[in-house]
């Protein structure tokens, strides 16, 4: 399970890309039902690869419906990337 504050970072991530307020989001919200399409989801995916220095797949999109399934994917490249970079 990602740490509280990757976890806050993504779940920020969301509601300010979407325009929705924070405190309707947990990580267990899918996309259907935030009415996040593949454009939206594009869109955060762009935000998140900023906010976090990270290079996101465009095909992962695919694989992902749950808030948590991101931020646990976004936790993966995060670790990746600092066991490529010691």
């Amino acid at each position: 399970m990602p740490d509280s504050e990757l976890t806050r970072r993504v779940l920020d991530v969301v509601a300010r890309t979407q325009k929705l307020p924070r405190e309707s989001l947990t990580l267990d919200k899918t996309f259907e039902e935030l009415k996040i399409d593949s454009f939206d989801g594009i869109n955060i995916l762009f935000a998140l690869e900023s906010e976090f220095n990270i290079e996101i797949p465009d095909d992962s999109l695919d694989k992902v419906r749950l808030i948590r399934e991101m931020a646990e994917g976004v936790e993966k490249l995060i670790a990746a990337k600092a066991g490529a970079n010691p």
